[in-house]
């Protein structure tokens, strides 16, 4: 099994970091939703928020881990048949996405903590509230965690229809990288290669 990554394709950590991240935004995303519909007296009005509180403490660990993991196993370098403007977009995007991925989760313990009360992870451990009183602190993280909640939404979804345009109209290897197969043209990357996932 390969665990890192190569000059031709992700390894299998690079590719279940990806995943788990993708698959993590969009059910937050969706969870959150339904949160905001729930009625003081339905069962899930407590039990939802604590269950997305705890998701995103987990979250949050994975995402320093996997920002830690490009450093330890590089990604691959871009390929040969990308633009000049394909590859600083696309490294753009992703520095976009690593930001605006850490300012939700920032901004969720802002509100979680807004009142003092530390953030119980699934009864494991507790996160404690450092920050905490602030003039309209829950109001205001509140609505950035919304707004980037969206952001990160759409600009995942155009990061899934540049990886879909990759493999079926430029018929290139991109997609099939990170699915675990290796791609057999590539150039050495002149960019920052942190957010290359």
């Amino acid at each position: 099994m390969l665990w890192r990554n190569t000059s031709s394709r992700y390894g299998h950590i690079s590719i279940l970091l990806h995943w788990i991240a993708a698959l993590t935004v969009y059910g937050m995303f969706a969870l959150g939703l339904w949160m905001v519909t729930l009625g003081y007296y339905n069962i899930w009005y407590h039990r939802a928020p604590e269950i997305h509180k705890a998701i995103g403490v987990l979250f949050f660990a994975i995402l320093i881990f996997r920002v830690v993991w490009r450093f330890i196993s590089p990604p691959p370098p871009p390929l040969k048949s990308y633009s000049t403007l394909t590859r600083v977009s696309a490294t753009l995007a992703h520095i976009a996405l690593y930001v605006i991925l850490f300012a939700i989760l920032i901004s969720g313990y802002l509100i979680s903590t807004a009142e003092g009360h530390s953030i119980s992870v699934f009864g494991w451990f507790s996160v404690p509230a450092i920050v905490s009183g602030l003039t309209d602190q829950a109001d205001i993280a509140g609505d950035v965690h919304l707004y980037l909640a969206w952001a990160v939404v759409a600009l995942s979804a155009l990061h899934g229809l540049a990886a879909l345009k990759h493999h079926f109209i430029d018929g290139d290897n991109t997609l099939k990288r990170m699915l675990g197969r290796n791609a057999v043209s590539y150039t050495h990357l002149t960019l920052p290669t942190i957010c290359s996932v």
